[in-house]
């Protein structure tokens, strides 16, 4: 009997996100950020199910951890989480719930869902591992817009900017969800404390790679990914 085809391609995401339902309030805002995923999973960080416990991995944090739905689907095109794991998402004793839970799912680095806490994790983080000199391993955080509305993310880009932590990356997906905006824009935010700033269409996936991947030496990288809003 002929065994199924392996999903581990970014054409199979459609699929693998379709054996996930219940979260539609959730699910364009969650797919807006499917881009960034793949291209970071498949050609930017130095992480895999084999060396998820590495200490010299790279670190990917999900801030925007509600609507996790493309995420579950990418980690499980990159062998982190089973097919058949994947199919009992958000049941009774599933690992697989409306927000990640890094103490269930191998490769999750941080538990997310409440908005505002991923770049203040990520900036503890890139701090530990210049502590523990370790200067390879790069954390890079991914937060929606919206996410800009919490206090909390300004303190983090201030001290992140300050500390000049280049080994941090912030993608912030610009679907046009944040209630207040900000003068100028997403990037002058950042900017304005000394972080390397560019911009990317969030469903490009080559312009998205080279945001990702040009050097931005002694400063923190911010890359706007700007996704249309549908509707």
């Amino acid at each position: 009997m002929p065994t199924a085809p392996a999903l581990t391609r970014y054409a199979d995401l459609p699929a693998l996100s379709g054996l996930m339902t219940g979260d539609e309030k959730h699910r364009s805002a969650a797919e807006s950020t499917r881009e960034v995923l793949w291209v970071l999973y498949d050609r930017v960080l130095d992480v895999s199910p084999e060396t998820a416990d590495d200490p010299d991995r790279d670190r990917f944090l999900l801030s925007k951890g509600h609507g996790p739905v493309p995420y579950y689907a990418v980690l499980a095109a990159k062998g982190f989480i089973d097919l058949a794991t994947l199919r009992r998402w958000a049941a009774f004793d599933s690992p697989l719930g409306h927000h990640p839970d890094r103490t269930l799912i191998p490769g999750v680095e941080i538990s997310s869902g409440s908005l505002g806490h991923g770049l203040g994790l990520g900036v503890g983080t890139a701090l530990g591992l210049r502590a523990q000199g370790r200067p390879r391993p790069r954390v890079v955080v991914l937060m929606g817009d919206g996410e800009l509305d919490e206090g909390s993310n300004h303190e983090a880009i201030a001290a992140a900017g300050r500390m000049g932590l280049d080994n941090l990356t912030a993608v912030v997906v610009d679907n046009s969800s944040a209630t207040h905006g900000w003068p100028g824009g997403i990037d002058a935010r950042f900017s304005a404390e000394d972080w390397q700033t560019r911009s990317a269409p969030g469903r490009d996936r080559s312009a998205l790679y080279d945001a990702l991947t040009r050097p931005h030496r002694g400063r923190p990288l911010a890359v706007v990914a700007r996704v249309r809003p549908k509707g």
